[in-house]
């Protein structure tokens, strides 16, 4: 028996997204294409992800005892980007677990309304000399909690 396709998601616009952040596009993002390679639109995720904790006082790299891991990642593609084309990246969580959250992440072209590209990745919250996962700590809850939608 033969499953029927998922159903596509559909490009979300900017205001779906509380917080938003410029990214600059580099020559080196740039494949043999002309446009902006795939992976490259992961390294986008993590800096809007880490920007923000950073920004908010939620992480820091180099001391934090409780680190996020990536354990689940997706993205869908609807426009390309090339350099030297201005990108912002708007963030969301769609769930804040105990050990857990799930960022969504759009990715749009210049001023752009429609997301160029959107996707996710969960990260699990584990204590950095163990690696075992931990209750996400009050900051962090706290910095993430006005990102939550629906």
């Amino acid at each position: 028996m033969t499953r029927p396709a998922p159903e596509r998601p559909v490009p979300q616009p900017r205001s779906a997204f509380p917080y938003l952040r410029a990214i600059p596009t580099r020559w080196m993002d740039n494949d043999v294409y002309g446009h902006v390679n795939n992976v490259t639109y992961y390294s986008y995720f993590d800096t809007v992800v880490n920007g923000y904790l950073i920004e908010q006082g939620a992480l820091d790299i180099v001391n934090s005892k409780v680190i996020g891991l990536v354990v689940e990642t997706k993205c869908h593609y609807f426009a390309p980007l090339a350099f030297p084309d201005p990108v912002t990246a708007g963030l969301r969580v769609a769930h804040l677990g105990r050990t857990s959250v799930r960022y969504e992440i759009g990715i749009f072209r210049g001023d752009d309304e429609q997301a160029a590209a959107q996707g996710h990745f969960v990260h699990v919250y584990v204590d950095r000399a163990g690696g075992r996962p931990v209750e996400l700590p009050q900051p962090l809850k706290h910095a993430l909690k006005g990102l939550v939608v629906g």
